[in-house]
């Protein structure tokens, strides 16, 4: 059986895409789920947030979409049960350079992903890949979005959220009529929010009135323990399991899994 692949996207940077990356898979994975992270983003911000450091990226995403290793022998174990990680170098800078020639460039992560339904760690297969993406709508992102069964966006509850939202659903449309017709949306989710804020609450409540039930309805605090977290090599689960941050992230899964049992079904 196929893990179900989610790609987390937003051409936005700074909007908690990372930081929801590690935390979403470290609390599917604190629920029972057994998770892998692709971590595509040059900057390899993922991967420094479970503390894989540089030296022990003997290969990377890179090498995995170039076709130069297999799934199997990119992925690198990490010090939270149930996650493994495939990392990120800056050779992804040179990944559409390296495969602009090959007929298949738009699909090189989806067969790269394609037996990972076969890969056991500790015993068990591997029930989510999350495909952390750049911040930029690059041949890097179109990868991912081929590859996905589904969209996770978060977006953060700053003036400019909706800012560029459009040209995300209209690039995840094209995907979808040419190059990947079963990819959808599964939620997006509002990062950095700050109750004291009137702007966030206003943000928020512009986005659930433009956008309905696709905003997920956890929402991600703005926290310093998050904010900490990836500075020690650590999911903020790991760090300090009781803040707000952490807390929002567990439900968050159980969110996610709630909406792929229900889409699944359907």
């Amino acid at each position: 059986m196929q893990p179900r692949i989610l790609t987390l996207a937003n051409q936005k940077g700074g909007v908690g895409k990372t930081t929801t990356a590690i935390n979403l898979a470290t609390a599917l994975a604190a629920i029972g789920e057994r998770v892998l992270i692709v971590d595509i983003d040059p900057q390899g911000n993922a991967s420094t947030g479970f503390g894989i450091e540089r030296q022990a990226r003997k290969y990377s995403a890179f090498d995995l979409m170039t076709g130069d290793v297999k799934l199997e022998d990119a992925i690198v174990s990490t010090n939270v049960p149930n996650v493994v990680v495939v990392p990120s170098t800056m050779d992804l800078l040179g990944l559409e350079m390296a495969i602009s020639d090959h007929g298949d460039r738009a699909f090189r992560l989806r067969n790269a992903l394609s037996d990972a339904g076969n890969i056991i760690f500790d015993g068990k297969p591997i029930t989510y890949i999350l495909i952390d993406c750049p911040p930029s709508l690059n041949l890097l992102t179109i990868n991912s979005l081929a590859a996905a069964d589904a969209v996770l966006v978060p977006m953060q509850c700053e003036f400019f959220a909706l800012e560029g939202l459009s040209q995300l659903l209209q690039t995840i449309e094209q995907i979808k009529s040419s190059l990947n017709p079963n990819l959808y949306i599964q939620g997006v989710v509002m990062t950095m929010f700050d109750k004291r804020n009137n702007l966030s609450n206003q943000v928020l409540n512009d986005v659930r009135a433009h956008l309905g039930d696709l905003v997920y309805d956890t929402v991600i605090p703005r926290n310093v323990r998050l904010s900490e977290a990836p500075s020690y090599g650590k999911p903020a689960l790991l760090y300090d399991l009781k803040c707000a941050g952490s807390q929002a992230y567990l439900h968050l899964a159980t969110e996610v899994i709630k909406r792929e049992r229900r889409l699944t079904a359907a």
